[in-house]
């Protein structure tokens, strides 16, 4: 069994790439981004494990590499058709310095390579795996983003006759309903899918950033600080000032000082969590999932941090605006559309409140994010992108619970495991869906810096607060 320190040994060949364009060209143009799609250009990446198919659903030939590999580049021409932009490279406006995307059918990535490994040795999947590095494909770009591709993939074929396929796709390109719907249209495009009968619906995707682009003057002038119009903008300075006035609080959370632990919550510890908060109460308590688990963990992580009782924590969460603006952006829509709500309190203030006043203060930010929110956040993000320094006061969640990624079926089957790869923003915590458990379980992926992380692994783990 490969340990993430053994990994570096278990050798991956790629056998080729190839330039992927639409099997449609579009004419070229220019399409406009938010402020909300320039903050990270990056590549995202995920890892899909797929077992090796059972020879009675599929014949030798479906499941030869060459074959899937054929079937991945003939299904994505066609889906790149639909979704033209993704065949595209980002463009630098030279006179205001902010990115565009600039639709050219310059293609995607797409590599085939074979791993002398078999997938059972990889261990844990759930568990990061530096090995998994090896299983995505990235490209040399000279840190020019005009010629970084907008998606990679790279499927690998392992010794048993599984499959891994790894996929980078840019944060200015799509968030991550827009990435599943991508992922999606392109599996539903799978020739061993259609032969199978399987079929998907898929919304058609709405590329145009629309309102995002051009704020509402009117409510532009009523916004006279946009920066304290927007809380988790108003709380990013203040811990960034925090810092400055003390730099022995600034931490080192870079992700090569951080380990990425996967917690396996099932869905009875969750439950086990809300009856602890009704105690007291009657009953008369409810809450969501994400509600329950957030508190828990910025409760638990804060204390295991050991700060002071009068530094200023916060948790941050990221919030879809697509039906929280008015009118509702449409069904479809590819761009990014998620801002950030932001709680803040003391370590003292936060080790005194309830869980159940924690859960009460983030629906309360979670209810601030309006029309009026979203559009002083997106001015408060204007000028050149600027990297976030490291703080460990600060508590980033994104849920993905609603995203199943691992249905997304490219070999006709869903995925054994989805892993996403070392983020942009190392310490951020994604909450995603079980696969197992009735979906009532939440797998919670979370980068810990190595003196922390038994401790916030014993405060997490217990239901008491």
């Amino acid at each position: 069994m490969a340990t993430p320190h053994e990994s570096h040994h278990l050798s991956v060949s790629i056998r080729r790439s190839i330039i992927v364009r639409p099997k449609t060209l579009q004419p070229p143009k220019l399409l406009n981004l938010s402020n909300l799609d320039r903050q990270c250009p990056a590549l995202m990446y995920l890892v899909f494990f797929y077992k090796p198919p059972l020879s009675n659903n599929f014949s030798k030939n479906e499941i030869s590499l060459g074959r899937v590999f054929d079937s991945l580049r003939l299904d994505l021409e066609e889906t790149l058709s639909v979704w033209h932009p993704a065949a595209g490279r980002l463009s630098l406006n030279q006179e205001d310095g902010k990115l565009n995307l600039w639709c050219n059918n310059e293609g995607v990535v797409l590599a085939e390579a074979v791993a002398q490994v078999k997938v059972s040795e990889l261990g844990d999947l759930l568990q990061y795996n530096e090995f998994f590095e090896k299983l995505v494909y990235k490209p040399d770009f000279d840190g020019n983003l005009s010629k970084m591709p907008l998606v990679v993939a790279q499927v690998t074929q392992f010794k048993c006759g599984g499959y891994s396929i790894g996929i980078g796709t840019s944060h200015s390109l799509f968030d991550g309903p827009a990435a599943y719907d991508f992922l999606h249209a392109w599996s539903s495009n799978s020739a061993v899918t259609k032969e199978k009968g399987y079929r998907l619906e898929i919304h058609v995707p709405v590329h145009h950033r629309g309102r995002l682009l051009l704020p509402n003057p009117q409510k532009q002038v009523a916004i006279a600080n946009p920066v304290k119009s927007a809380a988790a903008i108003d709380h990013l300075y203040r811990l960034i000032m925090q810092s400055a006035v003390n730099p022995n609080n600034l931490s080192d959370v870079r992700s090569s000082s951080l380990v990425l632990k996967t917690f396996d919550l099932c869905g009875e510890f969750i439950e086990s969590l809300k009856r602890e908060l009704c105690k007291g109460m009657n009953g008369s308590f409810s809450c969501s999932s994400f509600e329950v688990v957030s508190a828990h963990l910025w409760k638990a992580r804060t204390k295991a941090l050991g700060l002071h009782k009068g530094t200023l924590v916060c948790l941050q969460f990221a919030v879809d605006t697509r039906n929280r603006m008015s009118p509702p952006l449409p069904k479809g829509f590819s761009g990014n559309a998620y801002v950030l709500a932001s709680v803040a309190l003391t370590v003292g203030e936060l080790m005194e409140s309830s869980q159940a006043d924690i859960i009460e203060k983030i629906r309360e930010a979670k209810r601030s994010v309006d029309d009026e929110y979203v559009m002083a956040y997106m001015t408060a993000l204007e000028g050149p992108p600027a990297s976030l320094p490291p703080l460990k006061e600060l508590t980033l969640v994104s849920d993905w619970t609603r995203l199943p990624f691992h249905k997304v079926g490219f070999l006709r089957e869903e995925a054994a495991c989805v892993s996403p790869l070392v983020p942009p923003i190392p310490h951020v915590t994604y909450l995603m869906q079980n696969p197992r458990d009735d979906h009532l379980g939440i797998h919670v992926r979370i980068g810990l810096s190595p003196e922390i992380s038994s401790a916030f692994a014993g405060y997490f783990l217990s239901a008491s607060p």
